[in-house]
């Protein structure tokens, strides 16, 4: 397969992991990356083998030589540029959320349906073994009936100067870490009777930032009566990102789902026995470029594409509305 010619918006910290080195391990090249500031491109250029720089974000979208774009920049900006990279004739790996809120993400499942481009939102964690396992547990009747799922992802506090904290950015502890939580409550969908529903939502607002969560508690109930439960935080003492899901036979716990690169188990427990599982730390973000490199490449389908975000973007924006808060506002650019 042809390497994939990829362009970074941004030097953020997160492209180190995300894409840098799947890229290097996968063979697809960084032809170009562009910042704000043209310095820190041209450090991140230096330190990542990153072909060149360039002096914009638009000059990179006009890059001819660039076919994908990755974008991981603060997330009130995500949608903005992915509607200029499907513009500019790019396929989209974007940073999750894909935009920061629900309209938003309807403008760009627009986009890309008339564009016939490849747009992948990155729930890395969804091309993982560990998050298939899980699956398949339920799938095969290991666990018994689905019952309950319960995902957690809280994490210490960013400092306070962090974009993660600034509304105007999208930020907050829900378009952070808890659209992982909610996403994965999404991913059993075909094993609970459909799509789950919101049933309710509590949250709290950072101190001396209005409008911004620090937390938010959500439960759901899928059409099967099976139920969710999500707990989500920047303001923790220490880091849980997990997944259990529980069935009539017994239950399956991933200690750390979105990160399974650094604790790979999923562990076993019914009426009978418990077990563990290895399944393996080959890094999520390289089985989703892998992924995303057979959608340009071949017409393979996505896990997480436009449809998908804009179901997931939609559920953030019941959880805010639901819990008192305002879904986040649009950027502009």
């Amino acid at each position: 397969m042809e390497p994939l010619r990829i362009g970074i918006l941004g030097a953020a910290r997160i492209a180190g992991r995300a894409i840098v080195e799947p890229a290097k391990l996968t063979g697809a090249r960084l032809v170009a990356v562009a910042a704000r500031d043209t310095d820190r491109a041209e450090a991140f250029a230096a330190e990542h083998g990153v072909e060149r720089v360039h002096a914009s974000y638009q000059q990179l979208l006009d890059d001819p030589e660039i076919e994908a774009i990755y974008n991981p920049l603060a997330n009130g900006l995500h949608g903005p540029w992915n509607l200029r990279a499907l513009a500019a004739g790019k396929h989209v790996l974007t940073e999750k959320p894909s935009a920061s809120n629900a309209a938003e993400a309807l403008q760009v499942r627009d986009a890309v349906r008339s564009s016939g481009l490849v747009f992948m939102e990155a729930f890395h964690y969804a091309y993982h073994p560990v998050l298939r396992r899980l699956q398949d547990l339920v799938a095969k009747g290991e666990l018994g009936d689905l019952q309950h799922i319960e995902a957690t992802m809280v994490m210490p506090p960013p400092p306070d100067e962090d974009p993660r904290w600034s509304l105007p950015l999208a930020g907050g502890a829900v378009m952070d870490v808890g659209c992982y939580a909610l996403h994965a409550q999404r991913m059993f969908a075909a094993y609970g009777g459909g799509a789950p529903t919101l049933v309710g939502a509590r949250a709290g607002e950072r101190k001396r930032m209005p409008g911004v969560d620090e937390w938010l508690n959500a439960d759901l109930e899928f059409p099967s009566g099976a139920t969710g439960a999500v707990r989500t935080s920047m303001a923790a003492e220490s880091v849980e990102f997990s997944l259990k899901v529980v069935g009539s036979r017994g239950e399956a716990f991933a200690p750390f789902f979105v990160l399974p690169q650094n604790d790979d188990r999923v562990i076993v427990t019914t009426k009978e026995d418990t077990w563990v599982e290895h399944l393996g730390t080959r890094t999520s973000y390289t089985y989703q470029l892998e992924a995303f490199a057979s959608a340009v490449r071949n017409g393979a389908p996505l896990l997480t594409d436009a449809d998908d975000a804009l179901a997931t973007m939609e559920l953030i924006d019941a959880c805010y509305t639901l819990a008192g808060m305002e879904p986040r506002p649009s950027s502009t650019i």
